[in-house]
């Protein structure tokens, strides 16, 4: 249970769990809730714990960026540092996914950092962002969650940043976590874990701005979509078939690419990971890898894209990019 003399600091950046209209309003809802507004929508969210609130953003998920969530993983830097003890997020579930697992690369301290929203907005019978939040605050209050990096409570389930995914785009339960599970679920109002893992280095802060691109393979999908990526971006991801393949046809031109920028070979299928030589065909998983691409191991292209951005908007090089990556697999 929460220790009786830890700090929460609930940071509000908008999404469904924001979300409402004015009574007699017709139409759709929009973020116009508090943090205070959601605080006091729960009875009982403060017992054992002093909560503050701060509306840091107040837009649906698919519109933050990423400086916003750089600034973001700063803001918390700096209250950790000053003694707060927990961090609860609210956010949209559209991007709640990309958001906790940047924020798990981007924070260092120990300090829990929960994240979580709602599917169903305030105005809908069963709202569940009440309960979604006081199982966060729980979460984070609850000294086992400290020093594992950024996690994701909804429906009463852990997440580990890593591996959550958005599986449902109407459902409660919309967030699983594919080939791992939840590590801990939230049992009368305690948070118990059943299992953790360890913690991956953070990439230090961004000095400058960097572009990554996902390219998606379809079938007879044409090697044209690669054209002058080096000229767009900074690095490139490749959401591929299966196990990491393309059609034969990409394989010169993704070579060319990745002796300019870096191209990260993931599976477009959300679990599992890339190979390493099980095949040999022209396009399969070995013949990139020697061709240069850079294996995404067990990351989707989403994380994929996040974890190459992140480390190049930090500076780094190839080689460090490489290390991050074999680092998770």
């Amino acid at each position: 249970m929460p220790d009786q003399s830890r700090s929460i600091l609930v940071v509000t950046l908008g999404g469904t769990i924001a979300m409402t209209k004015i009574s007699g309003e017709t139409g759709g809802v929009t973020p116009r809730l508090t943090g205070a507004d959601l605080v006091a929508a729960v009875p009982g969210l403060d017992e054992g714990t002093a909560i503050t609130v701060e509306d840091f953003r107040r837009v649906p998920g698919a519109s933050l960026t990423v400086d916003d969530i750089a600034e973001l993983a700063r803001r918390l830097r700096e209250a950790a540092a000053t003694g707060t003890d927990g961090f609860v997020i609210t956010q949209g579930t559209d991007t709640l996914e990309e958001t906790a697992f940047l924020l798990d690369l981007l924070y260092d301290a120990d300090a829990p950092l929960v994240l979580t929203g709602a599917m169903r907005n305030a105005a809908m019978p069963g709202a569940d962002g009440p309960a979604n939040l006081l199982a966060a605050v729980r979460t984070a209050a609850g000294t086992d969650a400290r020093g594992l990096g950024a996690l994701v409570v909804f429906a009463d389930e852990i997440h580990a940043a890593r591996h959550v995914r958005k599986v449902h785009s109407t459902s409660i339960a919309a967030f699983a976590s594919p080939g791992a599970g939840p590590i801990g679920h939230v049992i009368e109002g305690a948070p118990r874990l059943h299992f953790t893992l360890e913690r991956h280095r953070p990439v230090p802060p961004p000095v400058r701005p960097a572009a990554v691109e996902i390219v998606h393979t379809t079938l007879g999908g044409d090697s044209s979509v690669l054209d002058d990526l080096a000229r767009r971006a900074d690095g490139v991801v490749v959401a591929a078939f299966g196990a990491g393949h393309v059609p034969q046809t990409w394989g010169e031109p993704l070579q060319a690419l990745a002796e300019r920028i870096p191209v990260v070979l993931a599976s477009r299928t959300g679990a599992g990971s890339v190979l390493a030589g099980t095949y040999a065909f022209p396009g399969s998983e070995s013949d990139l890898l020697a061709r240069g691409l850079i294996s995404a191991g067990p990351l989707d292209p989403y994380k994929a894209r996040l974890l190459l951005l992140a480390h190049l908007r930090a500076g780094a090089d190839r080689a460090t990019v490489e290390a991050a990556f074999t680092e998770r697999r």
